[in-house]
């Protein structure tokens, strides 16, 4: 394939565009019309990689099979920093006391709305459109992704965190989030981050705020809300598993971390096939019972509880079955 047609594809359909097979070329591959997923990956080639909803993935060709794809919309992804800030107040004489107070994120949730508003002044005119993206510089997939980046302040769990509020179109991989958190830690440190926190935002009357995007402590880390707010899932545990609701007898797919289930395509009226599908299909995937039942505990009931880990049944007697649900 030529680079440039190659790169043309790249730009035009990210990671995470919806893709609608209308007839494959090769019916062996049983993808029956209408089959849908999400496009993991456009090689060398010019292949779409495509994992289907129904679980598995293909790779179709561009002059061989018809399929249609929908470009992945922009979406927020935040990115969360420790904030902390040096308060300056004056003395009984008035003048500036010359060692300031310092604050941490519990201690700043009082000045939310200054910090951001502040953080919006810091804005330039060059960054109306995509934010500090426009300094990048690179032209890679990171660039084609990140719509744009902007910093602000939030409050979660009674802290103030500095927060990369980032548009972005389709999936990072994660190498490509890597690349962002770094960019816009040096962003946080010596960029953007080092000119804001050498100017004061005037609090409490006359005092003093400078606040701190970055600092050099260990502690000091950018993290998806994800990395830094889900509760923790247990290790072990597949991405994907095949179940069937015991009430219906429903052939369906269970995705790790995500509340819920999702119709299997395999999905037949008879509730023996589907169990035999279920089983073929989760040990084609390496899914063991025990991963099978606690996927399932994650899915209804949370995937902090001690049944949506696999280790929990090697202790427990397991229940043969699918799931219990109407």
């Amino acid at each position: 394939m030529e680079q440039a047609w190659q790169k043309f594809l790249w730009e035009q359909f990210a990671t995470g565009s919806r893709i609608k097979v209308r007839e494959c070329a090769e019916p062996d591959k049983g993808i029956a019309p209408g089959t849908t997923g999400t496009l993991t990956e456009i090689d060398d080639e010019g292949g779409f990689h495509v994992a289907l909803d129904r679980g598995g993935t293909v790779t179709l060709q561009i002059g061989q099979d018809r399929f249609s794809v929908e470009p992945a919309e922009a979406r927020t992804m935040k990115l969360y920093m420790p904030l902390t800030a040096d308060l300056y107040e004056r003395n009984e004489w008035g003048d500036m006391e010359n060692e300031p107070t310092e604050l941490y994120a519990d201690e700043l949730t009082r000045y939310q709305d200054l910090i951001v508003a502040a953080l919006v002044r810091e804005r330039t005119d060059e960054e109306a459109e995509r934010g500090i993206m426009h300094w990048y510089g690179e032209d890679d997939s990171v660039n084609q992704k990140v719509r744009s980046v902007v910093f602000t302040a939030e409050e979660r769990a009674g802290r103030l965190w500095g927060v990369a509020e980032c548009r972005v179109a389709g999936e990072l991989e994660p190498q490509e989030l890597e690349t962002l958190k770094e960019y816009i830690s040096g962003q946080a440190s010596d960029g953007l981050g080092e000119g804001f926190e050498q100017r004061e935002i005037k609090v409490d009357g006359d005092a003093e705020l400078y606040v701190h995007l970055w600092n050099s402590d260990k502690s000091w880390s950018i993290q998806t809300e994800q990395e830094c707010f889900a509760p923790r899932i247990a290790q072990g545990l597949p991405d994907l598993c095949f179940s069937v609701i015991k009430t219906t007898g429903e052939l369906i797919c269970i995705k790790r971390g995500v509340e819920g289930y999702f119709p299997s395509d395999w999905n037949t009226p008879e509730r023996e096939r589907n169990e035999e599908i279920a089983a073929d299909q989760n040990q084609r995937l390496g899914v063991t019972e025990a991963q099978r039942q606690a996927m399932e505990c994650g899915s209804m009931f949370g995937w902090n509880l001690p049944g949506a880990d696999p280790k929990w049944y090697e202790t427990h007697q397991p229940q043969m079955g699918g799931m219990t649900l109407g």
